[in-house]
């Protein structure tokens, strides 16, 4: 188990995130809220404004999946693990327009099994989970999004060898 606490490993994450991808910084996105299994992540509406006014949807997809991505990437760093973490496919629905500051919710999908997950990665270098994101505004839900995360080990061949 890492000894770094929740909140440092946040901060790092958020800081790595903005650093390293450049959507993310333009979109001025925050991690809000992280605790096992749930994350809040937010952007301004200003900085993900369409033509209309209210928000893009390549944003409300973008901070879904990076919101999704960051739950399964805080989860690995929690344990110890070194990965890439890729989103292997996805599907978005539109529900509704976003008129106000963009806030995305990500957490394991009810048949995901995040221990089962970990527990593949160390024995076979590689795993996968579900996770859902939502979009919410203050009159509820505006957007959606179910997707499949792949971790793999950055050394698995070290792995392998023990």
């Amino acid at each position: 188990m890492n000894t770094t606490t929740a909140s440092d490993r946040a901060r790092s994450l958020e800081r790595f995130l903005l650093d390293s991808i450049p959507p993310a910084r333009a979109m001025q996105l925050q991690l809000l809220e992280h605790d096992a299994g749930h994350l809040l992540m937010g952007a301004p509406l200003a900085a993900n404004v369409n033509d209309k006014g209210c928000a893009f949807g390549g944003s409300l997809t973008s901070l879904m999946t990076l919101a999704g991505w960051s739950l399964v990437e805080l989860l690995l760093r929690e344990h110890g693990h070194d990965c890439d973490v890729f989103v292997a496919d996805s599907q978005v629905r539109y529900l509704k327009p976003v008129w106000e500051d963009l806030r995305a919710e990500a957490q394991f999908a009810a048949e995901a099994d995040p221990d089962a997950f970990l527990d593949t990665l160390a024995s076979r270098g590689k795993s996968r989970i579900q996770v859902v994101c939502r979009t919410l505004t203050s009159e509820g839900e505006a957007a959606t999004l179910e997707a499949r995360f792949v971790a793999r080990l950055r050394n698995h061949e070290a792995h392998a060898a023990q």
